[in-house]
């Protein structure tokens, strides 16, 4: 069997790839528990490793990002901007990995106790298309860091991205088996779990997240899941609204909308939401869109012919139930998966587009009447992610942020993901976290030692 990647600006195929079977598969896993042995043991190998791959990815970042471009649509300077992204957390982690898992002292009966932290071994991942190379790193940094070893399978549509990072591990002289790649699709994922792996993680949708948590668990393996979001984008009345409209068209069109992360659900203050609007739509009409190779389009196509007309559906079903489309509204473009950036209101619960994840340039805004409603309008979501909230009164902020059901809020600026803080979400957004120490800590061993002299004796419960 063969996959096609196929260029989202033009609709035509890029290239055709062999995809890889069981048998395959199985040899990239044991090439990967053959590195294990030896990579586990150097750490100062390992943040050496790491340094120069951060130099690969500096150096050939134009060229990375072209072809991430090239086969999602991502426009070209939100591409390069994800590579030197990556850069810098390969470095947060070379540099600071070795004190996330220093060995840990502690006080107890024995004669002597600590906490060590010990890689599991083989990390089996399967990632997706919308952030190709980020979504991969920001997993990959920390377990290799930790003394993991990896074997991916980036999604069927950034087949190349995924191979460009092999290309670069395999070019900064990191050892075979640490980090390789699987091409193929569902079915190879499914290969890649059932194989003699010890943990996985998973990127994507909820659907598809749930089947690979089932999959793992089933055999008792460690997962991680980073699921879908519907983040509320909340602008209280004694917000800046200049800062706050700005906020809005990068927190909803980033990646042409295709962003877990992304604002998804613009919650409005009524006394405000006219000032807010007018300026949300002047902004947002100022957006390029185009060829995403030229260097200044804002705006890109969407990733593929189902993902336009997921989205053109949810704006239909909004229309059709009461929304007033403010702006854009409709395909664009003679050819590629090209929707105008739209801007929705009156979103009413029963609409698709105020339950469903909208993965497109599709920003609906809903107006409350007080806090107390923003909050229920927030958190009735089957999603929590991320969200934000924009208001000068920090006090008030520090009191909602402690009542919104997600993984992440953000005041006064988009909920970004960050090596530094914890990044992963709640409800059907997934479970378990990546980046910061706690990323680091998913994929360990962490194991408890005490030393006695003699036979204490205790109360022997379990």
């Amino acid at each position: 069997m063969q996959l096609t990647t196929i260029n989202p600006a033009t609709g035509q195929p890029i290239r055709t790839y062999p995809q890889m079977g069981r048998d395959e598969i199985n040899q990239k896993v044991l090439a990967a528990r053959t590195a294990f042995s030896e990579w586990k043991r150097d750490f100062g190998k390992r943040k050496a490793l790491i340094y120069t791959l951060v130099e690969y990815l500096r150096k050939n970042k134009i060229q990375l990002a072209e072809v991430a471009t090239q086969e999602m649509g991502k426009v070209l300077k939100e591409s390069i901007s994800e590579v030197e992204k990556c850069a810098w957390a390969l470095e947060f982690y070379a540099d600071n990995g070795g004190s996330f898992i220093n060995e840990e002292v502690l006080n107890t009966d024995a004669r002597k106790s600590f906490i060590t932290f010990e890689p599991l071994g083989i990390v089996a991942s399967i990632m997706p298309w919308n952030f190709p190379y980020w979504q991969a790193l920001r997993f990959v940094a920390p377990s290799l860091m930790a003394g993991n070893v990896i074997v991916m399978k980036p999604s069927s549509v950034t087949t190349q991205c995924g191979l460009e990072l092999e290309k670069a591990f395999r070019q900064s002289g990191f050892p075979e088996g640490a980090f390789q790649i699987i091409v193929g699709s569902s079915e190879s994922a499914n290969h890649l779990i059932d194989s003699d792996v010890n943990a996985v993680t998973f990127t994507g949708s909820t659907k598809i997240g749930a089947m690979v948590g089932q999959r793992a668990a089933s055999q008792l393996k460690k997962c991680v899941l980073e699921l879908g979001g519907s983040d509320p984008f909340i602008v209280l009345e004694d917000a800046n609204v200049e800062k706050a409209a700005n906020g809005a068209v990068k927190g909803r069109f980033i990646n042409c909308g295709q962003s877990c992360i992304a604002s998804k659900r613009f919650i409005v203050s009524k006394k405000i939401a006219g000032e807010f609007i007018e300026k949300f739509i002047h902004n947002t009409s100022r957006l390029s869109i185009g060829d995403p190779m030229a260097i200044e389009t804002d705006i890109g196509p969407l990733v593929n012919k189902d993902a336009l007309e997921n989205i053109s559906s949810l704006v239909d079903d909004a229309r059709l139930k009461g929304a007033e489309v403010l702006l854009g509204g409709e395909k664009t473009g003679s050819a590629g998966y090209f929707y105008k950036p739209t801007i929705l209101s009156g979103i009413k619960p029963d609409m698709r587009i105020a339950r469903e994840e909208t993965f497109g340039p599709v920003a609906p805004i809903t107006i409350f009447e007080d806090e107390k409603d923003a909050l229920r309008i927030a958190n009735d979501s089957e999603f929590g992610l991320g969200a934000s909230i924009w208001t000068e009164n920090l006090n008030k902020a520090e009191t909602l942020s402690r009542q919104v059901e997600s993984g992440i809020v953000t005041v006064n600026n988009v909920v970004i993901s960050d090596p530094r803080i914890p990044f992963g979400g709640i409800k059907n957004s997934g479970y378990g976290r990546e980046l910061s120490r706690y990323g680091m800590l998913e994929f360990v061993n962490i194991k408890s030692v005490r030393f006695y002299d003699n036979l204490i004796h205790h109360h022997y419960v379990e």
